[in-house]
């Protein structure tokens, strides 16, 4: 049984789509078919069934998925500890960054790519639930993630921790309330965060605690385009507060959501019982030494404390 193989079965998994999963992995989708069905022609049984757009998997193919998933994070581990015999001199990391985090990363990365100038990073541009998913398999050995972290599976480092709050245009009907109700929402349209992004089952999990599905025009994972597409008048958005800190408020109303307040936490992960390289172990170095949070600030964003 190929490595190949089991890799490409797992990344279509994971991606719920064969194209998607081609783009990841930088091969043709006809290549990620034909090795598909070579893995299910050597096992002796289909290990994917399409159901509508999703895809189902066979009793065979939770199996293989499971167990393919274990056996790639053993050979990215013994990978690791192989590259990890030389010294910091050189090498690469590769780093799993959520859309909405990349801030919080800009002053370690410049940090560290001036203590560690010969060491290659490489950012893996993700929702948090990838980025975790990527961790399991060995794919990453740090990456931002959503909290709360199951603490039995992850060692964490916080990053960031602030509420949410109401983009509205200027002038809305919030104007002149200190904060706003979730449940106040109910009837507005909604400028949503992207299905990959953990945030956007939060927030909808929110929602539907005080008693309605929000109706969504629009998803995005990137903030400043959110707040665009509130400005053009599409719709309302809860972005985090460090965000709406950095808005005109000459055209934007933002508000605390309150009733529930939901919060944005942001952690630095890594697998409790996994391997680190020393290039990962440098970075949680210099991680530490330059998050405020890291050292009993309230909040870290970009190396700077919100204002109040």
């Amino acid at each position: 049984m190929e490595l190949r193989a089991l890799r490409y079965f797992v990344e279509v998994v994971r991606q719920q789509s064969f194209t998607a999963a081609a783009d990841r992995l930088f091969v043709t989708q006809p290549t990620i078919s034909k090795m598909v069905k070579a893995l299910e022609d050597e096992i002796g049984s289909p290990l994917l069934l399409r159901d509508g757009r999703q895809m189902v998997l066979t009793d065979a193919g939770r199996i293989v998925f499971q167990r393919g998933q274990d056996v790639l994070a053993a050979q990215a581990q013994l990978q690791s500890e192989l590259n990890d015999l030389g010294t910091l001199g050189r090498g690469e990391l590769t780093i799993g960054i959520p859309p909405l985090g990349g801030s919080l990363f800009t002053p370690i990365i410049a940090a560290y790519k001036q203590r560690y100038p010969n060491i290659e990073l490489k950012l893996f541009e993700q929702g948090a639930r990838m980025i975790e998913a990527a961790l399991m398999s060995g794919e990453l050995e740090l990456g931002g993630l959503l909290e709360p972290v199951d603490p039995g599976t992850f060692e964490r480092l916080p990053m960031v921790r602030a509420p949410l709050w109401l983009v509205a245009p200027r002038e809305s009907r919030w104007e002149d309330d200190a904060a706003v109700p979730l449940a106040d929402l109910a009837r507005e349209s909604f400028v949503f965060y992207a299905e990959s992004l953990a945030l956007h089952d939060a927030v909808l999990d929110a929602c539907r605690q005080v008693g309605f599905t929000p109706s969504i025009v629009s998803r995005s994972g990137h903030w400043d385009f959110m707040a665009a597409l509130v400005h053009a008048g599409v719709g309302i958005a809860l972005l985090p507060e460090p965000y709406c800190r950095r808005l005109d408020a000459r055209q934007f109303t933002c508000r605390p959501i309150v009733e529930p307040e939901i919060t944005w936490a942001i952690a630095l992960g890594w697998l409790k019982k996994g391997y680190l390289s020393h290039a990962a172990r440098a970075w949680l170095d210099v991680a530490r030494a330059t998050l405020p949070i890291a050292s009993g600030d309230d909040l870290a964003f970009g190396g700077l404390r919100a204002r109040e």
